[in-house]
């Protein structure tokens, strides 16, 4: 609990959480998106999927729709961003949680999914390996953003603050990670407009 209470981010967050569905494109665009890309994500009816990063849980009503009857756990670590998440009615599980720190569990997960998040991890080895163990074995962990990497980076770059380092790893980084865990990746896109990362939890 105390890495949440010293990491600036989260206090950047709370903040700008009662604007935050203003920010960025029309949730109907993001949702259209996440439709088209479904196939490469692979949610199955009746899978427990770890959310990371919900934010005000503008996908979370669609990722619980593609897995039911199984269950969405939707995590962040700005309780002011949840409020909202959970204000939205949507039958999902939703958690105070940071994955640079706190206990996710064990074998429980068939994926994570980080939407949106991966840069704002302080430590990325340390999430990722608490990532890494939450999976079932052959389990998936999904990273997506809806821009390539170097535009991920750069407007982190432009928005300044606690943000302003937020830089989502390359792939080089990426693999360097998972060597220190049970994930092997298996899918990688970095395009103007995706950048999508897949890796199954080997043992």
């Amino acid at each position: 609990m105390s890495a949440l209470l010293v990491d600036p981010r989260i206090e950047f967050f709370d903040r700008h959480a009662p604007q935050w569905d203003s920010y960025g494109p029309p949730i109907e665009q993001t949702l259209c998106r996440l439709e088209e890309l479904q196939p490469l994500m692979d949610f199955r009816a009746g899978e427990q999927v770890l959310e990371v990063g919900c934010g005000t849980g503008q996908v979370t009503a669609w990722l619980a729709g593609k897995v039911a009857p199984g269950r969405v756990t939707a995590v962040d670590f700005s309780a002011r961003m949840l409020d909202h998440a959970r204000g939205r009615g949507v039958d999902a599980d939703f958690r105070c949680a940071d994955v640079c720190s706190d206990d996710l569990g064990a074998d429980c997960f068939d994926a994570v999914f980080c939407m949106h998040v991966a840069p704002h991890f302080r430590d990325h080895g340390e999430a990722i390996r608490r990532l890494a163990r939450c999976l079932k074995r052959g389990g998936r962990l999904i990273v997506l953003h809806l821009v390539g990497r170097n535009r991920v980076n750069a407007i982190h770059a432009d928005v300044g603050g606690p943000v302003a380092s937020d830089h989502l790893p390359d792939l080089a980084r990426w693999k360097e990670l998972f060597l220190e865990t049970s994930l092997s990746l298996t899918r990688t896109i970095d395009e103007d407009q995706l950048f999508l990362l897949v890796a199954h939890r080997q043992e």
